[in-house]
C-alpha cells in the first residue's frame, strides 16, 4: 500500500471544516495565480484572429492583450476561489488537498466570497475597458465557473457534464484571444468546437488519473460525486470520443479555412498520445496540468507543434491546393 492509499484511508470521508487561522498568504493562495499559467490557451485565439484577414486590426493591439490577459486570469481567480470554498468539504477525503488552504483552516470562508464577487467585478469590468465582445466572454466564462461550482446545478457532481461544463472554458479563453486582437467576426465554429473537444480530452485524462490514483471506488465517489458513476474503463472509452471529436473538428477547420495546418497533424497527435501517456505514471502531472512543465518530452512536443502551427497559419503553400483537390469520386444521391 502506498502512503498517499494509506493517508486516503486514513482521511474522513466527509466532515466539517476544521478551526484554524485564516491568513493573507491563505486568501493569496486560493486565488491560484500559479494556474494562471493556463491562459496560454488564450494564445490560439490570438494567432487565429492575427491570421484571419477578414478585417483590419485596429490599433493599439498591445494594450489590448495585456489588459485582456489580465481580465482572463482574474475571472479565472474568481472561479478558483469559489471552486475552493465550495469543494473543501469534499476535498477532506483527498490524501492531499485535504491539505488545501480552506480545509486546513487557513481562509476565513465569508470573506473568500467577498474575494470572489470583488475579483468578478475587476475581470469582466476590466474585459468591457477593453471591448463589449470580451466583456461578455468574461462574464460567461464567471457564468460557467457558477454553473460547475454553485448548486443547484454544479455540474462538476454529474458524470460527463462535469468534463464538458469545465472543458467549455477551453473556446471562452480562445474567443477571448480573438476579440482582443479587435476583431469584429466571429470566430470559425469547427474552431471552437475542436478547441472544446481538446480540453474534453485533457479533462477526461485528468479524472483518469485522479479515480487510478485514489484507488477506492468508494473514497473516489466521496471525494468527487461524478466518481460514483465513472470506472476506469468509462473514463478511457470517453476519453477516445473527444479525442476523435476534436480531431474530426480541427479537421473541418483545416480544409475549410486554412488548409497548411494539415501538416502539423503528425505533432498534434504526437502531443496528443504523450499526453495520454503520462495518465498511467502513479501520481501522474496530468493531475496537476500547471506541473507539466516538469515533463520534458511534452514541453517538447507542445513548443514544436505550437511554432510550427503558428507559422503554418501566416505562410502559404500552394502546392497543398492541388495535392488535397477533389477528385473525380462522387457520392451517389
Amino acid at each position: 500500500m502506498t502512503t498517499s492509499e494509506s493517508t486516503a484511508r486514513e482521511a474522513p470521508a466527509t466532515g466539517s471544516l476544521p478551526p484554524g487561522r485564516p491568513t493573507l498568504r491563505g486568501h493569496i493562495a486560493i486565488m491560484r495565480v500559479d494556474h494562471w499559467v493556463k491562459q496560454v490557451f488564450v494564445l490560439p485565439g490570438i494567432v487565429a484572429a492575427l491570421s484571419d484577414g477578414t478585417s483590419d486590426v485596429p490599433g493599439g493591439a498591445a494594450g489590448r492583450i495585456v489588459f485582456g490577459m489580465l481580465s482572463v486570469c482574474l475571472v479565472s481567480s474568481s472561479n478558483y476561489v469559489v471552486n475552493e470554498v465550495l469543494d473543501a468539504p469534499s476535498d477532506l477525503s483527498h490524501p492531499v488537498k485535504r491539505n488545501r488552504p480552506v480545509p486546513s483552516g487557513k481562509v476565513n470562508v465569508r470573506l473568500a466570497y467577498v474575494q470572489w464577487i470583488a475579483l468578478m467585478v475587476l475581470g469582466v469590468g476590466l474585459g468591457f475597458m477593453v471591448n463589449r465582445p470580451l466583456g461578455f466572454t468574461m462574464a460567461a466564462l464567471w457564468v460557467m465557473g457558477c454553473v460547475y461550482n454553485i448548486r443547484p446545478v454544479r455540474s462538476k457532481d454529474l458524470p460527463y457534464l462535469d468534463v464538458l461544463s469545465e472543458s467549455i472554458n477551453n473556446p471562452l479563453r480562445m474567443l477571448a484571444g480573438w476579440y482582443m486582437v479587435g476583431t469584429d467576426a466571429f470566430a470559425p465554429a469547427s474552431l471552437l468546437i475542436s478547441y472544446w473537444m481538446v480540453g474534453c480530452f485533457f479533462m477526461a485524462i485528468k479524472r483518469y488519473a485522479e479515480y487510478r490514483d485514489i484507488g477506492d471506488p468508494e473514497r473516489a465517489s466521496a471525494y468527487r460525486k461524478s466518481f460514483a458513476h465513472y470506472t476506469l474503463e468509462r473514463l478511457l472509452v470517453s476519453i477516445t470520443f473527444y479525442a476523435s471529436a476534436s480531431m474530426l473538428f480541427l479537421g473541418a477547420f483545416i480544409m475549410r479555412y486554412r488548409l497548411e495546418l494539415v501538416l502539423a497533424f503528425p505533432l498534434i497527435a504526437l502531443v496528443m498520445a504523450v499526453y495520454l501517456g503520462l495518465a498511467f505514471k502513479p501520481e501522474s502531472a496530468v493531475v496537476n496540468p500547471e506541473k507539466l512543465y516538469r515533463e520534458p518530452v511534452l514541453m517538447t512536443a507542445v513548443i514544436a507543434c505550437s511554432i510550427l502551427m503558428a507559422v503554418l497559419m501566416f505562410v502559404d503553400i500552394t502546392a497543398l491546393d492541388e495535392i488535397f483537390k477533389p477528385t473525380g469520386l462522387r457520392i451517389r444521391s
